[in-house]
């Protein structure tokens, strides 16, 4: 049975309390003046409503994220900052723009009081792209803070509306920032680490009326470049008082310090990494009834202070019209994939929030200097610069960066919410720096920082393979859904060179099973990994049908015969047999070479794979790589609870209690393993399970319904989340405790991009069975109602630059697809996935007698038309 739904709260386009807030008044810095600047017109509301998530409880126990694409900032709930993260402990929040942290924090007071801390924080709201925080009535005033961070600048934004519930009177207001100038490579535990490479900050009061922090020079350290980092903080108010010192935390005690390792505080300020300095500005604000609004810029650059100071006079100049123009593109984010699911809200609810989350992962740095650092190793010189990289960071905030496996799964999300440019630019980057740093070799560079550190993944490093062999599908992908055949021309010459290299290189015993790492890297794993393997295959039948679309025979002739190979033998090697229910983990033992390809099975979630996988061949719809009885018999097993939990899948089932690994919980089977169960549920886990149980048509509540209801709820349920709207790395497992319930620097992401993969691929891709292949001028439109359910729906799904709309309904013996297709010219394939065992009695489209195909597929059987029509179609199919 699916949890009671979430109703969700709605306002207007402007979060509440900037609809009637005075703005402050734009252009130069104001003259000297004790009160607030006199009120303007606010910007009238949109029509539309934007969603909005509120939290109420523990709110200094959660973290709170607003991002854009060259900075963001992350603190807690009630507008705090404790010391958080993990790769540079305890500084991976605060204040950001790609690739160095700017401050550590920026806190408010009232006369003594403290926002978040003395005035206590009553009520945290998410919306889309900004975040609110009301806090309790300080005497007689009432203080609300939204914060945002505009695209296209190195700034972030607060904005606090005051609002007098008594006579007119003169408040103080404060302000403390604390900076910490330090680049996001190297890490605590590199070599070198942040504590060598990060240098003195120096503060310093300008004229303006803003506080500047400045770090420049370098470490005396082989290979470390000189630097010159900047931040600017301030208001257009002209403040009465300023302060300059190391500390200025507001509430927060600079002598709570996380170490670099060891033992912590559950709660730290600071890290022993820090070299910040701090300062203060104070300002008279007259209050009344009638609310004002006194907004702050933080701004920062790694190319000296001018930039700074160029951003922040652009920040602070009109911040309203950037909120503005911020919740203007938000909208427009939202109004592409509107789904309507009304046998599940909450999964509509999480389609609409992962689409938000997308964006929200969306970051970019220049200049990036780039080198093999060998996992923190090495730090040897440049061997090239990436100019410019954008891409969808990984989570946030310990993987706010570049990755390969996170990218690749990350696109499905991408292109089915109509996000197609940053998906693209992600696998550019991915390439370009590939290209230099790995010497056109291929191989695919795992882990790239904003600074342009390779943390791994060179060719001296073993890498993933996995990620290699995808990134042939990731370019197919998007040129299917955009028909851009610019950028698969751009990508393909890459492509090939990323299959040539796993043959080249990842084959030492000609088997053609790929070597290297997978996804999971456990101990007593064999050599050759499922998940490569799985992924090769579909990475071949990609690359063939891209060299088809070009005409470049050699290769497609070259990728069909190894795929054909793989497919040909995959289950009689890959299916484990017995009891097991599963394909094998791994093959060829690492500590018995000789036996080759014994098979190893350790009840990973890269079992999974094998399901979750679409080949695209010449003739007939895309189909899983697992068999039709392999993979039923394998999705049912993973369903019982020594794979699945209340929030999805675990990474790695329980077996027998007796094994040598002693595991935990249920076993299904009677297989000896030495690895012991990891009942820790990830995001993207269980993403795959649900993508694997829609290939294969298992859409009812006790199958899919799962998944897709797992990573909804850790997204958007009050009981389980952490932040609200924001779908997490990890839901609470038996393995894994809360984040909520751990220290803020030993968390695991709250905000990781992959997760939404197991919510718009279903929905899209399955529920309503949109699969286009633009690149040939065809799409195909096969919806398949989940079981229980009578209609699903949605408007505006992106199809290149044009879009369709699609409507699938059940009601009695009658199946009906509706299809608005606003694209001309294109071969539409338009169907329904038939209930078991039905027959067909009558097919129409638009009223008139329609010729029909049945096609057999791993979802069931389809039923498909047809037509080179476009605009409004509608295949009605009528049963026995």
């Amino acid at each position: 049975m699916r949890p009671a739904r979430h109703v969700l709260t709605r306002s207007a386009s402007v979060p509440a309390g900037l609809l009637a807030a005075s703005v402050l008044v734009v252009g130069a810095a104001l003259p000297a003046r004790s009160a607030a600047p006199p009120p303007t017109q606010a910007p009238q509301a949109a029509s539309s409503a934007d969603t909005e998530l509120s939290e109420t409880t523990r709110l200094q126990d959660r973290r709170a994220l607003v991002v854009g694409d060259r900075a963001y900032q992350m603190g807690d709930e009630s507008g705090l900052y404790p010391a958080t993260g993990w790769h540079i402990r305890g500084e991976m929040g605060g204040f950001w723009t790609q690739p160095i942290k700017t401050l550590d924090g920026v806190w408010f007071a009232l006369g003594s009081r403290w926002l978040g801390d003395d005035a206590a924080a009553t009520k945290y709201t998410s919306g889309h792209g900004y975040q609110r925080i009301d806090y309790a009535s300080i005497d007689g005033v009432q203080v609300e803070r939204t914060d945002f961070v505009p695209d296209g600048l190195r700034s972030s934004l607060v904005g606090l509306t005051l609002r007098g519930t008594g006579a007119d009177k003169t408040v103080r207001l404060r302000m403390d920032a604390h900076s910490e100038l330090m680049p996001s490579y190297p890490w605590g535990w590199t070599t070198p680490n942040a504590g060598q490479t990060n240098l003195q900050d120096t503060g310093s009061y300008a004229t303006d009326g803003t506080l500047r922090f400045r770090e420049r020079g370098r470490a005396d350290l082989p290979n470390v470049a000189e630097h010159d980092y900047a931040a600017v903080v301030g208001s257009l108010m002209r403040p009465v008082a300023h302060a300059l010192g190391p500390n200025h935390r507001g509430p927060q005690d600079p002598a709570v310090v996380c170490p670099g390792d060891g033992p912590a505080p559950p709660r730290c300020d600071d890290s022993s990494f820090g070299r910040g300095t701090g300062g203060a500005l104070e300002y008279d604000v007259r209050v009344g009834s009638r609310p004002v609004t006194v907004w702050f810029a933080v701004s920062g650059s790694d190319d000296g202070p001018t930039a700074a100071l160029g951003d922040y006079r652009r920040a602070i100049a009109a911040p309203e019209k950037l909120l503005e123009a911020k919740m203007s593109d938000r909208r427009g984010i939202a109004s592409k994939t509107v789904v309507d699911l009304p046998g599940d809200r909450l999964l509509q609810s999480s389609v609409e929030w992962s689409k938000q989350n997308l964006a929200d992962s969306v970051q970019e740095a220049h200049n990036m200097q780039l080198r093999d650092v060998n996992e923190g190793r090495d730090y040897p010189a440049p061997v090239g610069t990436q100019r410019s990289a954008r891409w969808y960071g990984a989570g946030f905030p310990d993987y706010p960066w570049m990755f390969a496996t996170d990218g690749e799964y990350t696109a499905f999300a991408a292109v089915a919410a109509g996000q197609f440019e940053p998906a693209k630019a992600h696998l550019r980057g991915l390439r370009d720096i590939s290209e230099i740093v790995n010497a056109r070799s291929g191989k695919v560079v795992h882990e790239v920082m904003p600074t342009g550190d390779v943390y791994f993944g060179s060719n001296q490093s073993a890498g993933n393979t996995d990620e290699t062999v995808k990134f042939p599908s990731a370019v197919a992908l998007l040129w299917r859904w955009t028909g851009d055949d610019r950028f698969r021309d751009e990508l393909y010459p890459f492509a090939v060179r990323n299959l040539q290299y796993v043959y080249r290189e990842l084959d030492d015993d000609g088997d053609g099973w790929p070597e290297g790492l997978g996804n999971v890297e456990r101990s007593g794993m064999g050599v050759e990994k499922l998940d490569s393997t799985v992924y090769l295959a579909r990475g071949l039948r990609d690359l063939a049908d891209l060299a088809a679309s070009k005409g470049d025979n050699t290769i497609r002739a070259w990728a069909t015969g190894k795929a054909d190979d793989i497919e040909t033998r995959f289950e009689a090697q890959w299916w484990y047999g017995g009891d097991a229910n599963g394909y094998a983990d791994s093959i060829d033992s690492p500590t018995d070479p000789a036996n080759d390809n014994t098979r190893i099975f350790q009840r990973h979630w890269i079992g999974v794979t094998p399901m979750e996988v679409e080949l695209v061949r010449p003739a007939g719809p895309a189909s899983p790589l697992a068999s039709a009885e392999h993979g039923q018999t394998a999705l049912q097993q993973r369903e019982r609870n020594c794979y699945t939990g209340e929030f999805g899948l675990f990474h790695t089932g329980s077996g027998p209690t007796s094994d040598p690994a002693g595991n935990p919980g249920p076993s299904c089977d009677s297989v000896v393993s030495a690895v012991r169960a990891e009942r820790s549920i990830f995001s993207l886990n269980t993403a795959i399970m649900a993508v694997a149980e829609g290939n294969f048509g298992r859409l009812a509540n006790d199958q899919q319904g799962k998944y897709t209801t797992g990573n909804a709820r850790i997204q958007l349920d009050p009981s389980v989340w952490e932040t609200p709207g924001a779908m997490p790395e990890i839901a609470p497992s038996p393995d894994f405790i809360a984040n909520i319930e751990r220290p803020f620097y030993d968390r695991s992401m709250m905000l990781q991009a992959w997760g939404a993969y197991g919510v718009l691929w279903p929905v899209v891709h399955q529920y309503l069975g949109v699969s286009p292949d633009l690149g040939r001028d065809q799409v195909s439109v096969v919806p398949q109602i989940p079981a229980g359910q009578s209609s699903v729906a949605g408007k505006n799904i992106a199809l290149g630059k044009e879009s369709a709309d699609v409507a699938a309904s059940r009601s009695g013996n009658v199946l009906r697809t509706d299809v608005t297709l606003k694209a001309q010219g294109l071969r539409l394939t338009l169907g329904a996935v038939l209930p078991a065992g039905a027959q067909v009695d009558n097919v129409t489209l638009n009223g008139e007698s329609a010729s029909y195909t049945t096609v057999q597929t791993a979802r069931g059987t389809e039923l498909h038309v047809t037509t080179l029509q476009s605009g409004s179609l509608q295949l009605k199919v009528t049963l026995h």
